[in-house]
């Protein structure tokens, strides 16, 4: 589930705590860094059951419709569109993630449900929610867009739920637009034939995403001082007083892979700090950065001293 990305951004923020905390127990800053991202796991498997827990609310909305004294003709045969919809039903039958969810003990849901018939409430009086049910069949394709439309549109954006997963755990705020990103592209990857079978993702694609987030994190914090000395005369017209910290940090990292990560080519690095800087820091950062990293790459490579090798040479 984590790209590269993630993994920065979030050592980048690990970082800047350990900064502001002024603490020296790099073991249990490490802990801190893992937790942080399982935390984030913990997020996108508390968002995907809460799409599937919206269908048994909706089920259960149309069952006590249908025990009403004076029940309407409709209330009587309800369209089952909705619930019927083939993505509920994928994943609710999908082994890995029921599993993960049980091995996670995401089972919120079930305790503050009012916050799904909140969600179901908004959903079936959206105009989406209206064009979708004209009719009682649909294709996969149709099952699957309403979906994606609903969680874009009404799931992802809502501000009680917002204000609820901020309540269970502050650092979810700032994990939430890379949760739901993940989230989407899970949906989109799923296909009628294939979807029972798909498997959920992994928090890291492989042990060396785990291992370049540790390292990542252990070498910058080791080697600050150095990678101090290296800024020196590379920021004209910037007081250290005046740089943000987190453009220190985002520069430091950077400056880590120059020298520590050869297989990771100078491009991808300057390109992946701009990109968090535009996102996690002050309007000019990214300029600023761009500028400090673009001069220290081609002074590394005038003096020999990046050492790439392999995918690094790219």
């Amino acid at each position: 589930m984590l790209t590269r990305r993630h993994i920065r951004v979030k050592v980048m923020q690990s970082l800047y705590a350990f900064n502001q905390s002024q603490n020296d127990n790099l073991n249990t800053e490490e802990k801190f860094l893992l937790k942080s991202m399982q935390e984030m796991y913990d997020l996108f498997l508390l968002q995907i059951s809460l799409i599937t827990e919206i269908r048994e609310h909706a089920e259960t909305y149309l069952e006590k419709s249908q025990q009403k004294h004076l029940a309407t003709s409709e209330e009587k045969d309800p369209n089952r569109k909705f619930v019927e919809n083939q993505v509920f039903q994928i994943l609710n039958e999908n082994e890995s993630i029921q599993e993960a969810l049980e091995k996670h003990k995401i089972n919120h849901w079930k305790q503050d449900d009012e916050y799904v018939a909140i969600i179901w409430e908004e959903i079936r009086n959206s105009q989406a929610y209206l064009d979708y049910m004209e009719t009682r069949e649909g294709s996969f394709k149709e099952d699957k867009d309403f979906i994606i439309h609903i969680f874009k549109e009404i799931i992802a954006p809502n501000d009680k739920l917002y204000d609820y997963l901020e309540d269970k755990k502050l650092t979810w705020v700032d994990d939430m637009p890379l949760v739901n990103t993940a989230i989407l592209k899970f949906l989109q990857k799923l296909k009628e034939s294939t979807g029972r079978e798909k498997k959920i993702a992994r928090l890291f694609k492989n042990e060396e995403d785990k291992e370049f987030a540790l390292k990542l994190f252990r070498k910058t914090y080791l080697n600050d001082e150095d990678l101090s000395e290296e800024m020196l005369g590379k920021t004209p017209n910037w007081d250290k007083d005046r740089i943000a910290e987190v453009d220190m940090v985002l520069i430091k990292m950077a400056i880590c892979e120059f020298l520590k990560f050869s297989s990771i080519p100078v491009k991808v690095t300057i390109n992946e700090y701009l990109e968090i800087a535009k996102e996690y820091s002050t309007p000019k950062s990214s300029i600023f950065i761009n500028g400090v990293l673009d001069k220290l790459s081609k002074e590394y490579q005038t003096e020999d001293k990046l050492n790439k090798t392999g995918r690094g040479l790219m």
